[in-house]
C-alpha cells in the first residue's frame, strides 16, 4: 500500500515520503501549509489511489471531540418515555455514531480526514488523544468498547491558526507542504488545461509570483485561485502579450478579481499603479 500520487494530483516527492512513511508507522499525519496547498484534496486522492473509502470530518469552531466518537440524545429519550414509545428500552436507539465510529468498524481500511483541526478548541487534539493512539473508545452509555477493525489511515489538516498540543504531535508524523515553485504549479496547471499555450503560462506564472511577493499583501493568492484566474484568461481570450504590456495604467492584472480577495490588496496595487504613473510622467 503505497502512495505515489494520482493523474489530478501532482505530489512532490517529499509529501510522497511522508504519506507514506505515516501509513508504514500508521500514525495520523498532519499537514500544514498555507490555504490552497491541496491539504484537503491530498486525503482524497490517497483514498482514490489506494482504492478505499474516504470518511471526512470537517471541523468548526463549535465542534467538540465527542461528536467524533458518539452523541447519546438523552432529550429524545426522554421525551419517548413519556409518550410509552417501546424503542426507549434499547439505548442504541439514541445513540449518533460519529466519524471515528464510522471508520472504526469499517470492513476495509479507510482514509479518516480530520480536516482544519486547528479551527477547534485547543483541547480538542488533546481529547482525541487516546482514541486515535490506541484505535478505540468505551461507550458509556451501552458499557461496549468500540475497535477498530482496520486501522484507518488519518490525514489531518491545518491552516497554522493556532498551535496543537505536544502530546498530541509527538502521536503524529508531521508535514508542511510548501507552496509551490514554478516547475511544479506548471505540472498542476498542466493538469487542469492540458492545452494551455506555454507563453500564457509564462507570463502569468510572473504577474502571479509577483503578487505573492509584494510585501504587505494580505492574502496571498493562492494554487486554486491561479487556475481560476488561468481559466478566465482562456475563456476571455487574454494572451500573453496583453500580460506582457508594461503601461503602469495597467499594473493591476487583467481579472484581478479571482487573484486578489479583498479590497486592502487591491487598494495597495492601485497605490503602486499611482505610484509608477508618476514615476512614469516624471521620467518623460
Amino acid at each position: 500500500m503505497k502512495f505515489e500520487g494520482t493523474k489530478n494530483y501532482i505530489a512532490t516527492e517529499d509529501l510522497k515520503v511522508a504519506v507514506n512513511a505515516a501509513i508504514t508507522l500508521e500514525r495520523p499525519i498532519i499537514v500544514k501549509g498555507e490555504p490552497g496547498t491541496g491539504k484537503t484534496m491530498l486525503a482524497h486522492e490517497v483514498a482514490q489511489a489506494i482504492g478505499c473509502e474516504i470518511i471526512t470530518w470537517h471541523i468548526k469552531s463549535t465542534t467538540k471531540a465527542q461528536q467524533g466518537l458518539y452523541e447519546y440524545d438523552a432529550v429524545t429519550r426522554l421525551r419517548d418515555s413519556q409518550l410509552g414509545d417501546e424503542k426507549v428500552k434499547d439505548i442504541k436507539n439514541y445513540i449518533s455514531k460519529g466519524k471515528l465510529w464510522n471508520a472504526f468498524e469499517n470492513e476495509k481500511r479507510p482514509v479518516l480526514l480530520i480536516d482544519e483541526i486547528d479551527k477547534a478548541d485547543i483541547e480538542f487534539p488533546n481529547d482525541l488523544l487516546l482514541e486515535l493512539d490506541k484505535m478505540e473508545f468505551f461507550v458509556y452509555e451501552t458499557g461496549e468498547t468500540i475497535k477498530a477493525v482496520n486501522r484507518p489511515i488519518v490525514i489531518i489538516t491545518s491552516n497554522n491558526e493556532k498551535e496543537l498540543p505536544d502530546a498530541f504531535l509527538r502521536r503524529c508524523f508531521f508535514h508542511y507542504i510548501k507552496f509551490p515553485e514554478a516547475e511544479t504549479m506548471e505540472e498542476i496547471v498542466n493538469v487542469h488545461f492540458p492545452n494551455i499555450k506555454k507563453d500564457l503560462i509564462s507570463e502569468a506564472f510572473k504577474i502571479f509570483y509577483d503578487i505573492r511577493d509584494v510585501p504587505g499583501v494580505k492574502k496571498k493568492p493562492s494554487t486554486s485561485e491561479l487556475i481560476d484566474w488561468l481559466k478566465l484568461l482562456m475563456t476571455d481570450d487574454v494572451d500573453a502579450k496583453t500580460l506582457k504590456e508594461k503601461d503602469p495604467k495597467k499594473l493591476i492584472p487583467p481579472l484581478h478579481g479571482a487573484l486578489l480577495k479583498n479590497e486592502q490588496d487591491v487598494h495597495l496595487f492601485e497605490r503602486l499603479a499611482f505610484i509608477a504613473r508618476r514615476e512614469n510622467e516624471s521620467i518623460d
